[in-house]
């Protein structure tokens, strides 16, 4: 693997991207946690218990176009079985699961500008050589499928970033909080950390169907403090 020479981030399409030529690998990377302290640090959560509140679903809502797409064309990709758990154990294993498929993935897929022709043509693929935040997502949620986590603890979600870019990221429920894998930086972070927006996400129950994201209690609070200030 190329060595690290630096970072750029890219706006394309609907996906912020850490920026990569072809021939080198440079990422937007902030200090893991769990990769900086060594061993014993990799045996705990990335979160402890200071963000326990999970993504709570609200109403239903239409699934991005795309995604109605990819399951047509990855079809195992998008079953979910009644039997399985909604959040996994955060063990050392799957946070070093977790931290290898993030890492992999964001280095082996290019980040490339897809127009909107391209993707009504290629969609969201599994794997590509280069690809946008869609296809990073798609392809962490397959490999950690792969690796035998449960469907229902792995769920895309969209986001808007602070600039106000669609963004798509992979979501992993745990016991001990929700944890973001993003091609946008190397480590893995709490949802509430993101600063993004949160707007839709993959039924925990179906993969097929997708809900709008309830605001955390604590952000309506803060929205409505602002409301007041602003009125006075």
């Amino acid at each position: 693997m190329a060595g690290l020479s630096g970072s750029s981030v890219l706006m394309w399409g609907g996906c912020i991207m850490a920026g990569r030529s072809l021939g080198s690998s440079l990422y937007l990377i902030v200090p893991c946690l769990l990769l900086a302290m060594g061993t014993s640090a990799r045996a705990r959560s990335p979160t402890e218990s200071r963000f326990p509140v999970p993504i709570e679903e609200a109403s239903p809502t239409l699934a991005p176009f795309q995604h109605v797409r990819f399951c047509l064309r990855y079809p195992a990709d998008c079953k979910s079985d009644p039997g399985e758990t909604v959040q996994i154990e955060l063990t050392a294993e799957t946070n070093e699961l977790m931290n290898r498929v993030n890492h992999d993935v964001n280095a082996a897929i290019a980040p490339i500008h897809k127009s909107e022709v391209i993707e009504i043509n290629d969609g969201w693929t599994i794997a590509p050589t280069a690809g946008d935040c869609n296809d990073y997502a798609v392809t962490k949620r397959h490999e950690l499928l792969q690796s035998g986590l449960p469907a229902k603890a792995l769920r895309l979600a969209v986001v808007k970033t602070p600039s106000g870019i669609g963004h798509l990221v992979l979501v992993v429920a745990t016991k001990k909080g929700d944890l973001v894998l993003d091609n946008l930086i190397e480590a893995i972070r709490p949802w509430q950390t993101t600063k993004y927006q949160w707007l839709k996400i993959q039924s925990a129950s179906d993969a097929r169907y997708w809900y709008e994201i309830k605001l955390p209690a604590m952000t309506l609070a803060h929205a409505d403090q602002k409301f007041r200030m602003a009125d006075r």
